[in-house]
């Protein structure tokens, strides 16, 4: 469907004293972006482009979360129905569909946004809800309808509705879509009239369906999808929801996830077939994992990280911006810093690429075949010929070590070549019979 003339605007200008915080609500992070980023990017993955989002508290930081965006100010927060005015001057000149969605919303994918939009036109309403019947509808909006004809009649918030109504199930979301011309009309006869004295946009679509306008709900397919984050509970809540949609992803994908629960992958990570990845690993977004690689357990890959086809990286091991070859291994206790690794490298227990030097980073490079020695530090910028060694414990200087060398000693010096044949030539112990 065509989002021609179909603008958003997001609600973002609470502080969210629940999560007991000095950061805004939207700002706080799920796997690596903001709250308010998932929203946004929902969004703009349903196809609306033109986003207006209402700032409050600390409104700089919220602007600068929300690239590309237009902004409008909610200098006192007096209920989502005053957010939605501040946001007028911001919708000037335009008369058509926009969609409302709470800025602390980020399951509500852009499937169900496209839905909502479809029906909303197709009957055509003055203003259309998503909702969710849910087994536990605490703290949520209830859905009021006539009881012989099932006809929306308005909602019930939480503090403000009776025993009765606190036993229906059906739930608003806080997701809407509004005719523009409709709600701004409607929210002008709004009255404070409820516990918290303030101005609820829910009761705009009450003053609609009194006017006698079309107002009904679009039942979210999947009801989870609307829970929203007032607290540090509900943020671990939401990076479940989206922490198991990713893994199930690589999953169907042909990777191999030994303990999902024990498992955390952002978005925008690409891993190839038959890699497995072990328990207790992170792994950030724009990272790539080629086929046939293994990762973990107690691994962390972060931004950059570029492992090709049947690298391995094992036990608490870091890899940052780096690229590690094909068949090239680092199975412990390392840390791997702004270095590109050629294939079959063999990196030992407890090596570091000492990549920053105080003030600047600086790059590591090891060249193919290489074997680096057990506990050896890599002082960047540092390049490692091809098929060289260092020696258990070197301490490997900035500078390039010639291809084949063998570097031991803190600070590693060269081997000279009559030891190296020397220690090469002589014959371990035999064991007795």
């Amino acid at each position: 469907m065509s989002l021609d003339n179909v603008k958003a605007v997001v609600l973002a200008a609470g502080k969210g004293v629940r999560m007991k915080s000095e950061r805004p609500k939207v700002l706080h992070e799920i796997l690596g972006r903001t709250v308010l980023d998932f929203v946004l990017r929902n969004l703009r993955l349903a196809g609306v482009q033109d986003i207006v989002v209402v700032v409050g508290y600390q409104a700089g930081k919220v602007q600068a979360a929300a690239p590309g965006c237009r902004f409008a100010e909610q200098k006192i927060q007096k209920g989502t129905g005053h957010a939605l005015l501040a946001a007028e001057d911001a919708l000037q000149g335009f008369s058509g569909d926009f969609f409302v969605v709470a800025g602390d919303a980020p399951l509500i994918g852009p499937d169900t946004l496209r839905r909502l939009l479809e029906d909303h036109r197709a009957n055509q309403r003055a203003a259309t809800f998503l909702s969710a019947c849910l087994d536990d509808p605490t703290g949520y909006g209830r859905v009021v309808r006539d009881k012989s004809t099932g006809k929306f009649l308005r909602f019930a918030e939480e503090s403000d509705a009776t025993p009765e109504e606190k036993n229906i199930t059906e739930c608003n979301s806080g997701t809407y879509l509004f005719k523009k011309t409709a709600v701004y009309e409607a929210l002008r006869e709004v009255q404070p009239n409820n516990a918290k004295g303030e101005l609820y946009l829910t009761d705009a679509l009450a003053v609609l369906v009194g006017k006698g306008r079309p107002v009904d709900a679009v039942r979210s397919i999947t009801p989870a999808e609307i829970y929203g984050i007032n607290s540090r509970r509900d943020l671990v809540a939401a990076t479940n929801f989206i922490r198991w949609k990713i893994l199930e992803y690589h999953m169907d994908g042909g990777v191999t996830v030994i303990d999902p629960s024990t498992t955390f992958i952002e978005e925008d990570v690409t891993i190839g077939q038959d890699t497995v990845i072990h328990p207790f690993t992170v792994i950030r977004r724009g990272v790539v994992i080629g086929r046939d690689c293994s990762v973990g357990p107690f691994t962390q890959l972060q931004p950059g990280t570029v492992l090709e086809d049947d690298a391995h990286v094992g036990n608490f091991v870091e890899v940052k911006k780096s690229r590690l070859g094909a068949h090239t291994k680092a199975k412990h206790l390392s840390y791997i810093g702004d270095a590109t690794i050629g294939a079959r490298v063999n990196i030992g227990a407890g090596t570091i690429t000492a990549n920053y030097d105080g003030v600047n980073k600086h790059p590591t490079v090891i060249e193919d075949g290489v074997h680096i020695g057990s506990n050896s530090v890599l002082v960047a910028p540092v390049r490692i010929g091809k098929g060289a060694r260092t020696g258990a414990g070197a301490v490997v200087l900035r500078g390039e070590v010639p291809p084949g060398a063998v570097m031991v000693g803190v600070p590693a010096r060269p081997l000279p070549a009559k030891v190296e044949k020397k220690a090469a030539a002589k014959p371990g112990k035999r064991k007795r019979a």
